[in-house]
């Protein structure tokens, strides 16, 4: 009963945005939402059932926020997700002005405390960059698409992964 009750409620927290919008009705255009149960700690490889991952199965050891130049382990990614962070991640071959317009708008919202937000490259994607949240994502267009901004607004530092405030760093990865 108590394993239905919290799936339950995770379904509910992921399918309402979980973040600062409160409803999908105020998530950008485009914003894909999907019921992501699995919190397990694994020591192993996981296959995601989404580009970049949006959630699930996760190593122990979460991710530090901020600027990667190179990919980053998924599985440590993902449990950056639950704690709250938006990953955005864009193609290696995104020319080098949209990379630092990415990388500007990352450090634009750095307020001194945690973060709550990873750059970094993603062979494979599906669109130029893509934004990603613990259950929610978005295909954009490139760095000017004025949907990024709302939906990291709707869910930095959110509880959608039910980890809310937990920390963005003091974990793996060392970001520029």
């Amino acid at each position: 009963m108590i394993i239905v009750v919290a799936l339950v409620g995770i379904a509910v927290v992921a399918f309402s945005g979980g973040g600062g919008g409160g409803s999908t009705s105020s998530l950008p255009p485009g914003t894909k939402v999907f019921v992501e149960a699995n919190h397990q700690h694994v020591q192993t490889p996981v296959t995601y059932d989404h580009t970049p991952p949006a959630g699930g199965a996760h190593n122990a050891v979460w991710l530090n926020c901020g600027i990667y130049s190179r990919p980053v382990p998924n599985e440590n990614a993902v449990h950056s997700l639950e704690h709250g962070t938006v990953w955005i991640t864009y193609r290696p071959d995104l020319p080098a002005a949209d990379v630092s317009q990415l990388q500007q708008f990352v450090q634009g919202h750095y307020d001194g405390n945690e973060l709550y937000l990873v750059l970094s490259p993603y062979p494979g994607l599906p669109s130029p960059v893509v934004a990603t949240a613990w259950g929610a994502q978005i295909r954009l267009s490139g760095p000017g698409d004025p949907r990024m901004a709302s939906f990291v607004a709707h869910f930095i530092g959110g509880g959608q992964g039910g980890e809310k405030g937990s920390p963005c760093t003091g974990g793996i990865g060392k970001p520029a």
